[in-house]
């Protein structure tokens, strides 16, 4: 069964778990200095929150998947609607070890589906800049080009 997944860059980190327990009705799953998860049933969703230099509001969307094929199946969805994906195998990313495919919607939306294998005792690693030039990403993000007044940023050094 697959599962709705959020991520909220947020300012301040405990106002905000404070803030979510209490919309949710539950504490955290996943709890560390810079990170907090829930995993809902109801509404079921993987919704997570950080605060890790990205700019505050949704940092992205996602499908959370149960197994490598259903993996395989969204990631072939990704590709059959047009998109550019870009893939991740055995990455570790928000505290958890796994593959994934990412992409961007028209209007820019970044999407990850993944297929969640462990946890992890990192929040992630960055991959590296693939050509000279590129800023790096937010953890967990796939590495794009910056614009030229956008400083490079490395949440995960």
């Amino acid at each position: 069964m697959k599962r709705l997944h959020v991520h909220v860059a947020v300012e301040d980190l405990a106002k905000s778990i404070g803030f979510y327990s209490t919309l949710f009705g539950s504490e955290p799953t996943v709890l560390k200095g810079d990170y907090a998860k829930w995993m809902l049933d109801d509404p079921r969703v993987n919704f997570a929150i950080s605060n890790r230099g990205a700019a505050t509001g949704l940092d992205h969307l996602g499908i959370q998947v149960e197994s490598d094929a259903e993996l395989g199946e969204l990631a072939g969805r990704l590709k059959d609607a047009g998109e550019t994906t870009f893939d991740q195998q055995a990455t570790t990313c928000c505290y958890a070890m796994g593959d994934k495919s990412w992409v961007r919607d028209p209007s820019g939306v970044r999407w990850e589906t993944f297929h969640t294998t462990g946890e992890a005792v990192t929040y992630g690693e960055d991959a590296p800049p693939t050509e000279a030039g590129q800023a790096r990403q937010a953890c967990c993000a796939p590495v794009e080009a910056a614009a030229p007044s956008t400083p490079a940023t490395a949440c995960c050094g």
